[in-house]
């Protein structure tokens, strides 16, 4: 995050069986484990949806099919003790390697090469405030959105 500036963003939802593809992090300020869907900055010329696919490729090497708009979240936050603002556009997709949908957990990829512990969570883990969902707002778009439950596209069939 650079100070004083907004970063644009894509991210990817990613369901099963009421799951969805979360990524694990840990706000050192608060002592706060949290979770993030998938994906990361658009950059500069790049579509959103070209972003969101870029991102899955580089975090954890898969494609991503059928991708969704599903809303924008402005988020305004601080995390370990720093100022942001994004402008957040959320695409509901799905994993073209349906075996990912099978693993309880893996291993992704930060731009720099340093890991994430990438998981499946229930939607109800949030509701009940066991942890936070970033973006802000993002858990309520989920139970709204009729599209991103789709059961055509929760996961393998």
């Amino acid at each position: 995050m650079k100070p004083g500036k907004i970063r644009a963003l894509a991210l990817g939802i990613f369901r099963k069986d009421g799951q969805i593809l979360v990524f694990e992090g840990f706000d050192h300020v608060k002592q706060e484990t949290f979770y993030r869907p998938l994906g990361g900055a658009i950059q500069f010329g790049e579509y959103a949806r070209r972003a969101l696919a870029r991102e899955l490729r580089e975090e954890l090497g898969v494609e991503i099919t059928n991708l969704r708009y599903v809303g924008l979240s402005e988020n305004i936050f601080t995390c370990d003790g720093k100022a942001g603002h994004e402008i957040v556009l959320i695409y509901a997709a799905d994993l073209a390697d349906r075996t990912v949908y099978e693993r309880e957990s893996m291993v992704g990829h930060e731009d720099d090469g340093s890991p994430i512990k990438v998981v499946w969570k229930p939607l109800e883990f949030f509701q009940r405030g066991e942890a936070p969902l970033y973006p802000d707002g993002l858990l309520e778009l989920l139970l709204a959105d009729d599209a991103v439950d789709d059961p055509q596209h929760s996961g393998p069939a």
